[in-house]
């Protein structure tokens, strides 16, 4: 049986539409993550497989493979674990397929089930506004995803959370979105009289981040 779900790869402020692929045929248990993958997404096996087991869930004795497409475009971060981990228990028929192809899925795993929160929620809420559908975020990031509009977000804070409300036993309540503080004023270098070859060298230093010795 063949699974997918929706996810985003970011390249700089852009994120790119991936498709998560898993199956699963007969032949010695193996689980193989393909498609350009970084070293953290390779070991999104272990957090998906840990966090599976933390929920009395385990993987079937059965090749699994995972691929992320398209396969010639750089697949970095954690936050693929739980668009992985979605896809296999799409596989394993623990999910339905059509409910996981309205949402775009971002995430990483804890080992405990937990879904932590992972960079670029909101250009991946972006994203899936423009793809018309929903987001599936960490409860954490819930609110940074509802900046992006009229997008449906169902942000979970564990892996048992999130199958319950696609299952419809346990309905997530959408986030609101969160406040912007506004930045504390301190001390401007317009206060400061004369002084110029200081307060020039102070910009420099700000702007490329370098460091300054006083004297």
């Amino acid at each position: 049986m063949l699974a997918t779900v929706s996810t985003v790869a970011y390249l700089g402020l852009e994120a790119r539409a991936v498709e998560v692929q898993c199956q699963l045929v007969a032949g010695l248990p193996n689980f193989i993550v393909v498609g350009l993958a970084d070293k953290a997404v390779s070991e999104s096996k272990e957090r998906v497989r840990n966090a599976l087991a933390a929920i009395g869930l385990a993987l079937p004795p059965k090749r699994i493979t995972v691929n992320l497409s398209p396969a010639d475009l750089p697949k970095e971060g954690s936050h693929y674990d739980l668009p992985i981990a979605l896809a296999v228990l799409g596989a394993m028929g623990m999910i339905d397929a059509e409910t996981l192809s309205h949402y775009v899925v971002v995430g990483e795993l804890g080992l405990d089930g937990r879904i932590a929160p992972s960079p670029g929620v909101l250009l991946a809420a972006l994203h899936a506004s423009g793809q018309d559908k929903g987001l599936i975020c960490p409860a954490v990031q819930g609110a940074e995803a509802a900046w992006a509009g009229n997008v449906e977000v169902a942000a979970a804070p564990n892996l048992t959370g999130l199958l319950n409300h696609l299952k419809g036993k346990g309905v997530l309540q959408p986030p609101q979105p969160g406040e912007v503080e506004a930045p504390l004023q301190g001390p401007d270098l317009r206060q400061v009289k004369g002084q110029e070859v200081a307060k020039r060298a102070l910009e420099i230093a700000a702007a490329g981040g370098h460091n300054m010795l006083t004297l």
